[in-house]
């Protein structure tokens, strides 16, 4: 029954974990940035994302996905994209957070400024980011 389960929602389970690492990536090079250089929440942001990206891509395409071809025009259809999706849900990740925190979801948390805002932020680019890799990026595996 649970091997079952496990069969038919791997694609699910297996984008969650590595959907959490990302993110957890993301918050990495943010705090780091923060912490770090005492950047501005923006350039935070920006540079945690586009790290991201770069992480789940390879992620997604491997283990997530199952895009098994190599070939340059596959991969950079897929990195296109990708690419693509995630800059859509790029803009999102870097504008929603300071929008949030300038409307008052401005609570540190962890002594992290804009926390919270973050938080909101990265659970919707979750969902998103699997709905465009689902139905445009990997749609032809292969």
């Amino acid at each position: 029954m649970i091997a079952k389960l496990l069969k038919k929602y791997r694609e699910i389970i297996v984008y969650v974990i590595f959907g959490v690492a990302t993110t957890a990536v993301n918050w990495v090079v943010y705090v780091a940035m923060q912490k770090l250089f005492h950047a501005e929440m923006t350039l935070c942001n920006a540079v945690a994302w586009v790290v991201a990206v770069l992480f789940a891509f390879v992620t997604n395409k491997l283990f997530v996905f199952e895009s098994k071809s190599w070939k340059l025009s596959t991969v950079a259809r897929e990195g296109v994209a990708f690419v693509g999706a995630r800059v859509a849900t790029g803009a999102l990740e870097i504008a929603i957070p300071t929008l949030l925190f300038k409307l008052g979801l401005s609570q540190t948390v962890f002594g992290i400024e804009g926390f919270t805002a973050k938080a909101v932020t990265s659970v919707a680019v979750i969902v998103l980011n699997y709905v465009f890799s689902k139905l445009i990026v990997f749609r032809n595996r292969g």
